[in-house]
């Protein structure tokens, strides 16, 4: 998805459809996904660099070893403002995120991830 990466690790049919996780990787000074919401859980943990997480209103600068929750039906995004490759592993719940993956890359193909701090 040009400077996003992402790899599932477990998906629905490993779960029982109980959650997903999966891995996301910008490069550095990379925007994310843009602010949206849905009826699922998110738990972010941040793998490596800081990534920026929106909750809300709220931007939160997430460093490696912090962990963030979004709620069902809360707004969010991430973005990579860093110098640094900074990585976050997702756990989406209940699962069903996965098949959402092929219009998300679709997405990203069409809108190519923007500069974070343009």
């Amino acid at each position: 998805m040009g400077r996003i990466s992402a790899v599932f690790k477990a998906d629905g049919s490993e779960t029982r459809s109980g959650y997903s996780i999966s891995e996301w990787w910008l490069e550095p000074n990379t925007k994310g996904p843009g602010p949206h919401a849905h009826p699922e859980d998110d738990v972010f943990y941040v793998l490596e660099g800081t990534m920026s997480v929106l909750v809300g209103s709220e931007w939160t600068h997430a460093a490696r070893g912090s962990f963030v929750l979004v709620p069902g039906g809360v707004t969010h995004d991430f973005e990579n403002r860093g110098s640094e490759r900074a990585g976050i592993l997702n756990v989406s719940i209940p699962g069903g995120f996965e098949p959402h993956m092929p219009a998300i890359a679709e997405w990203f193909a069409r809108h190519p991830p923007g500069d974070a701090n343009a």
